[in-house]
């Protein structure tokens, strides 16, 4: 029976999550011939850890159903193991990028993939826990049901099974890669106040995500959809296509990934910076890996913790961090759209030593084109006052060291990527992890 791991990292309280995709567990082991091990990475602090334990102890049984709850020490246990067991010349620094003494989108991602790895699962579901399911008639609306329909077939076989398919022919031999949505709701970051306040600012510090060289009408179209995922429609049915899916429709909680793809390359592991974990989107449509794009999209949600004074700080810190990663990330991005399968070795897997050298090409970007991006986002946010202008000092007071730390973390991606193959092998040998039926 074909083994699927759906995971929810989390550092926060969200028991109501952690029952409705215990639900979504359930409704796949229920429909499809499949075991699924419910992996909940925990980052919690000890009062939301017991709470989280206690609703994991409360989950009604379901059958084919295999629940794993990890705090922080039990994840740090299997990943020394596996880092011990893969021979890394320097294992302290290759566990430091796996679990982080920071938050990291990509490390906890990481972290599930190699779980997943030594759990035998041919393929990872992640949901977030700052988002729900919409509903249809009263019931809740999985994406689990599309993903475990398509992931891993051939694209040929998948194309009667969808509402539409817009794949090249030339790619029909290749097996479903990736199967995700968007989400509806309150945009994924949180500037919508900007817009409210500025939307000229708002322009000019969203513009700073957009790459270099889009015609102005393009740019323009970039800026006005960025972070607004599939707007606010509500599910009235099922639309799927087949088709290279767009990093740009696709949100990483709402995805699911054949273990061909992160088998192979492994996530950005940068600490505060959000959409570091949206690499693996990018390699699998530049390098044409067959996806399906479907309109189960998750609701998101804003926690109250990222509206308070020490939450938004924390959140502008992440978001500066993103703005001075992406022209790394674009000078990527742009050598992976020129490889294109060139990207894939002759047996149609990614080839991770291609990856590494656009990585580490990144890293020669001239720093001075980051310090004028903070100098975009030290006059928009003090334009604006008030609270932006604080985040703003509080920006400035690190300018150097978030440069240095930009570049620093694309360095340890490459070095992450090339250790990536042995930590894969390693885990793959762990044996069975604690967990039971749920």
């Amino acid at each position: 029976m074909r083994r699927v791991c759906l995971t929810l990292p989390t550092h926060r309280s969200c028991p109501e999550t952690i029952r409705a995709v215990a639900a979504e567990a359930a409704h796949g082991a229920r429909h499809f011939d499949v075991e699924v091990h419910l992996l909940i990475l925990d980052s919690s602090e000890a009062p939301v850890l017991a709470e989280h334990r206690r609703t994991v102890a409360a989950l009604p049984p379901a059958p084919g159903v295999v629940v794993h709850h990890l705090d922080e020490s039990a994840q740090r246990d299997f990943l020394g193991q596996v880092v011990t067991r893969s021979g890394a010349a320097d294992p302290d620094r290759l566990l430091g990028l796996m679990l982080p003494s920071r938050v990291s989108y990509g490390a906890c991602t990481n972290r599930a993939f190699l779980f997943a790895e030594a759990l035998g699962c041919a393929s990872t579901h992640r949901r977030d826990s700052d988002s729900r399911y919409q509903r249809l008639d009263g019931e809740p609306v999985f994406p689990f049901h599309h993903e475990l329909t398509a992931l891993g077939r051939p694209a040929a076989e998948v194309a009667g099974l969808v509402s539409r398919s817009r794949l090249d022919p030339a790619c029909a031999h290749r097996p479903v890669a990736l199967v995700g949505a968007s989400f509806v709701g309150e945009m994924s970051v949180d500037v919508a106040e900007i817009h409210r306040l500025d939307p000229l600012v708002y322009e000019d510090v969203i513009g700073l995500s957009v790459p270099d060289g889009y015609p102005e009408i393009w740019r323009g179209n970039l800026i006005a959809e960025a972070f607004r995922g599939a707007g606010t429609a509500a599910f009235t049915g099922d639309l799927t296509t087949l088709t290279t899916v767009s990093p740009t429709r696709v949100d990483m909680c709402n995805v699911a990934l054949a273990r061909e793809v992160y088998g192979r390359v492994p996530l950005p592991p940068a600490t505060d910076t959000i959409g570091s974990d949206y690499f693996l989107l990018h390699l699998v449509h530049d390098a044409r890996l067959p996806g399906v794009l479907h309109n189960r999209h998750i609701v998101n949600f804003h926690t109250e913790k990222r509206r308070s004074d020490s939450g938004f700080l924390a959140y502008q810190l992440r978001f500066a961090k993103f703005l001075l990663a992406a022209p790394h990330l674009h000078s990527v991005y742009a050598g992976t759209a020129a490889a294109g399968d060139t990207l894939l070795d002759g047996g149609g897997g990614l080839r991770a030593s291609a990856v590494a050298g656009l990585v580490r090409e990144s890293t020669r970007i001239d720093p001075r084109e980051n310090a004028g991006r903070l100098d975009v986002v030290d006059r928009s946010y003090r334009k604006l006052g008030g609270r932006y202008a604080e985040a703003a000092d509080f920006l400035s007071a690190r300018r150097e060291r978030l440069v240095d730390e930009v570049r620093a973390d694309m360095a340890e991606f490459g070095r992450l990527i090339d250790a990536w193959a042995d930590l894969v092998r390693a885990s793959r040998h762990h044996g069975a992890l604690t967990g039971g039926p749920a």
